[in-house]
């Protein structure tokens, strides 16, 4: 039986090849990392820059419609003039080109928010803008600065991987700074590295500017390459005013003039799948279509698998995140109780020393706790490359002599939860922070949803999972029960529903169905608790209001919403600013999963501030109340209830009772 299911998979991989050769399933989409720069220059939002801003910005969506670069100059003091260029990829047509247009336009403003001088290279267009003018100018300020996103997996043949790299980067690089077509350098190439594996390359310069520049930026470009992504499996690296890009899988379009070698290739296999195709039955085909499309929806574009299936910790995770044993019991005094400064529902939390004098944060997850193996390679794939400033950095693990250990940057400002629920600490939590707080938790949750490498869904976002650092800058934390999701996904289901209590969007705990507006739906959750100071999951005011979800939408219905404020913050707070998060709030936590916006329209609403807000509805009914149907295991997390339900019925609702 193994002998032929094995037989069977091989046939289906191979014919899977043979399809995407001729174009079946050809993922012509690349990864959404963003690559992007702001300068210190910053302007006041009522500004006259600011209006000149958002005339060529709101410009952009219209003109990317009918032209694939423009440039553009708005206002006419030199004072406040904005200099302004917008480009698309040169293999796209003018509805992608226009999509990103209208996106880049919208949240580049919430990476750089007043910010003068921007640059960002999105999936399928560039987008920069200045106080200077730096038009037909590779020379200007700032050029020499760029950024980069990497595959977090590596290549398995680097020495010929790297040679074909070479081959083929320095190959488009020379196509790209001598095209001669109108508002285009661009070019596209692949090179073979093994018999069964190419890489893909792409180069792109501002066309405004001249051949030698955009030569001279493309190799600036291509030596970053061992120090940003030494033999990884995918990478790009974008300059103000060129991008290189590769992949072991082709992601640009094919049909880009440009590809003349990818046309021959495909015509080849075409004739290889019709004769394939008297040989394999429709049966096949079609098992093979099915298998291929969940796979596909599966799997994020920046971590694609060997089809060996190696383990996946060990191929994401480098030799250098892996600490020893010995040197861990050293920096925390051998798992002191006078070091230990937290409890999570997995084990506890030490603080530790390196011999480097750096502080270190070990979460040890107990042997006895419900994160096992699985959950703590996912945490470690997970959270090993991303890179927010409102996310908690791990530094590395250890699986040794039966431990599991996590190491994470040290958050000396524990967790919000701390501050927050205290009637003394909260005092600390003036207004102007817990804005500040609110609108980093927001960055945060979009970064993991849509600007990442990866799409994250969090699934125990709460207050107690908001680390604060000496700033009191937020750091989202414990990724234990993160899901990772599809570059195009969404959503999913799972039958082992965990979380917090208070905390869990209603489809959630219902169904098992989990997506980003689940991670909306806690954040709104959170918005509530840090401006009422109160707890969702311990809070009673009424009959009439019972929850804090509910008791909010009351006042909020009866006109009063400045009655949930926190009666320490006295007047420090901006009541535009605070009804606006309260409007905020009660949008995340609808019961309608179509109703709650995405997290990039949520940080849009926070920062803008003539921004016009739908009307929140009755939100969901409280899981205190509703009748208990599936079965339950919870754990205690310091004063939250963790669920962790081990299969989901039919029903439509659930019973939590805290112990």
């Amino acid at each position: 039986m193994k002998k032929y299911l094995l037989v069977q998979q091989y046939l289906i991989w191979f014919l899977c090849g043979i399809l995407c050769l001729l174009g079946f399933f050809t993922n012509a989409e690349g990864p959404s990392s963003l690559i992007y720069r702001c300068n210190d220059s910053t302007y006041v939002s009522s500004s006259t820059y600011a209006t000149n801003l958002l005339d060529f910005l709101f410009s952009t969506r219209d003109d990317a419609l009918t032209h694939t670069f423009f440039s553009s100059t708005v206002g006419n003091d030199p004072s406040d003039r904005v200099y302004g260029i917008f480009m698309c990829r040169g293999d796209v047509n003018s509805d992608v080109c226009a999509e990103c247009a209208s996106k880049s336009s919208q949240d580049v403003l919430n990476y750089c928010s007043n910010q003068k001088v921007v640059f960002a290279w999105y999936d399928y267009c560039f987008l920069r803008y200045s106080n200077r003018s730096f038009f037909s100018d590779s020379t200007s300020e700032g050029e020499n600065i760029g950024g980069c996103a990497l595959n977090v997996m590596n290549v398995t043949e680097p020495a010929k991987f790297n040679q074909a790299l070479a081959t083929t980067m320095n190959e488009v690089a020379d196509r790209a700074s001598n095209d001669t077509r109108q508002d285009l350098k661009f070019a596209v190439g692949e090179a073979n590295f093994s018999t069964s594996q190419s890489v893909y390359s792409l180069a792109q310069c501002r066309p405004d500017i001249s051949s030698a520049e955009c030569s001279a930026c493309l190799r600036s470009a291509i030596s970053t390459l061992p120090q940003c992504c030494p033999n990884s499996r995918g990478c790009r690296v974008g300059f103000p005013s060129c991008i290189i890009w590769y992949e072991l899988s082709q992601f640009y379009n094919i049909s880009s003039p440009p590809s003349t070698k990818g046309k021959k290739r495909i015509s080849k296999a075409a004739a290889v799948g019709i004769a394939l195709s008297t040989i394999f039955s429709v049966a096949l085909f079609v098992l093979t279509f099915v298998i291929l499309k969940r796979r596909s929806r599966k799997r994020h574009v920046f971590e694609t698998q060997e089809a060996n299936n190696e383990d996946e910790s060990l191929t994401i995770n480098p030799e250098s995140l892996k600490y020893s044993l010995g040197a861990i019991q050293t920096a925390t005094n051998n798992f002191s109780i006078n070091n230990k400064i937290g409890q999570g529902g997995f084990g506890p939390v030490y603080k530790g020393t390196l011999p480097n004098g750096q502080d270190i944060a070990v979460k040890r997850l107990s042997r006895s706790s419900g994160q096992g193996a699985e959950e703590f390679k996912n945490e470690i794939v997970v959270v090993a490359k991303l890179q927010h400033r409102n996310l908690v950095r791990l530094l590395g693990f250890c699986l040794e002599g039966g431990e599991k250990l996590l190491i994470y940057e040290f958050v000396p400002n524990k967790s919000l939860d701390y501050f927050l629920f205290d009637p003394e600490k909260q005092r600390l939590l003036d207004w102007s922070r817990r804005n500040k707080i609110i609108g980093g938790i927001a960055r945060g949750l979009l970064y993991l949803h849509e600007d990442s490498r990866l799409r994250i869904v969090h699934r125990d976002l709460k207050a107690g999972n908001i680390l604060l650092d000496e700033s009191m800058n937020p750091k989202i934390a414990d990724f234990g029960m993160a899901k990772i999701c599809g570059v195009d996904e969404f959503e999913g289901n799972t039958n082992r529903i965990a979380g917090t209590f208070g905390y869990m969007a209603p489809e959630y705990t219902t169904s098992g169905q989990f997506s980003v507006k689940s991670d909306v739906f806690s954040f709104g959750v959170v918005i509530l608790e840090i401006v009422t100071g109160k707890k969702n999951s311990s809070f009673y005011q009424s009959e009439d209001s019972r929850d804090l979800l509910t008791y909010a939408w009351e006042q909020w219905r009866r006109g009063t919403p400045l009655a949930l404020l926190d009666p320490t913050l006295n007047n420090s707070c901006v009541e535009n600013e605070v009804l606006k998060c309260i409007h905020v709030g009660l949008l995340c936590i609808e019961e309608d999963v179509d109703r709650r916006p995405m997290m990039a329209s949520v940080v849009y609403m926070l920062s803008g501030n003539s921004v016009t807000l739908p009307t929140p509805h009755y939100p969901v009914v409280s899981l205190r109340n509703t009748s208990k149907s599936i079965h339950e295991e919870i754990e205690s997390d310091r004063s939250d209830t963790k669920l962790l339900v081990g299969s989901v019925s039919n029903s439509s609702s659930i019973e939590l009772q805290p112990r």
